[in-house]
C-alpha cells in the first residue's frame, strides 16, 4: 500500500511477531483523581495480579502525563488479543474496571495505538 491511499496502518512493515504480541493503549484519568489512581495502583489487588498474570500478560506497564491525565499502557503476550480476551471475560477484572471508572474522564475510552516501528535486535 503506498502513502497516498489514507491508511497508515497500511504502511506498516511489522511482522507478527511485533503486531499480535504487544499492544499499547491510551487513558484519561480526571486530573483532580491523579493522585488517588496513582495511589490505587501501587496496591493492585493480588488476585487482579493473578489474572493479569494467568491470562499470559507480561511486561504491562503503564505511564502518566500529570498535567492532563493521559494514561499510556503497554503489555506483552503471546496473543495480544486472546490475552485481552481472557482478562475481559474474567471476573476479577470486571471488578477492578468497575472501581477504576470513577477516575476515568466521563465518556473516556481505552484507545488501542498503532505499533509502527520497533528497533531490530
Amino acid at each position: 500500500m503506498d502513502a497516498t491511499s489514507g491508511t497508515i496502518a497500511g504502511l506498516v512493515e511489522l511482522g507478527p511477531e511485533v503486531t499480535t504480541t504487544r499492544a499499547c493503549f491510551l487513558l484519561h484519568i480526571r486530573p483532580e483523581r491523579l493522585a488517588e489512581y496513582v495511589e490505587v495502583h501501587q496496591r493492585v489487588w493480588p488476585r487482579m495480579l493473578d489474572a493479569l498474570r494467568r491470562h499470559g500478560w507480561r511486561n504491562y506497564t503503564l505511564f502518566l502525563r500529570e498535567d492532563d491525565g493521559l494514561v499510556v499502557g503497554y503489555f506483552e503476550a503471546d496473543d495480544v488479543a486472546a490475552a485481552q480476551a481472557a482478562m475481559d471475560a474474567d471476573p476479577v477484572n470486571a471488578e477492578w474496571q468497575a472501581e477504576m471508572a470513577q477516575f476515568f474522564v466521563e465518556d473516556s475510552v481505552q484507545e488501542a495505538l498503532l505499533p509502527y516501528f520497533r528497533l531490530p535486535e
